[in-house]
């Protein structure tokens, strides 16, 4: 981490006590935390728009284990790809329905199609793909 330089900002009054009513909401201990978590969101948002940048995405899905073959299915899928996904976490969320969450490691054009592949399988109810930076340039 470098040296920290501070820097003023002008705001419309509204507009900052609706800031300041975030900062409560969110916890921060005070405004300059707020601020950059605020930049790091865009930076990583922005990184993430470029498709051979390296980075990181979670992919959560919801399905009915009961389903034919479906398991077996993300399985296959999951081990056709096994250098990328770091790791995955299997939840039992009632007697018929299962949670999935896979961490994958890559470009974000080799994610995304990932994620695709995943969230398109037949039976999957719900699938969410989150990507983030690998925090080297934060």
């Amino acid at each position: 981490m470098g040296a920290t330089v501070r820097f003023g900002i002008s705001l419309d009054e509204k507009l900052l006590q609706n800031f300041d009513q975030l900062i409560e909401q969110k916890s921060y201990m005070n405004r300059s935390e707020a601020i950059r978590d605020l930049i790091r969101a865009s930076i990583v948002e922005e990184k993430c728009g470029s498709e051979d940048q390296e980075a990181v995405g979670t992919v959560t899905l919801v399905y009915n284990h009961h389903v034919r073959e479906l398991s077996d299915k993300l399985t296959e899928h999951q081990h056709s790809h096994h250098e990328q996904i770091v790791s995955a976490l299997h939840v039992h969320l009632d007697a018929h329905n299962c949670l999935e969450v896979l961490v994958i490691r890559g470009t974000v054009s080799t994610i995304k199609q990932i994620s695709h592949e995943l969230i398109g399988v037949k039976g999957v109810k719900h699938g969410k793909l989150v990507l983030t930076t690998t925090g080297d340039d934060l």
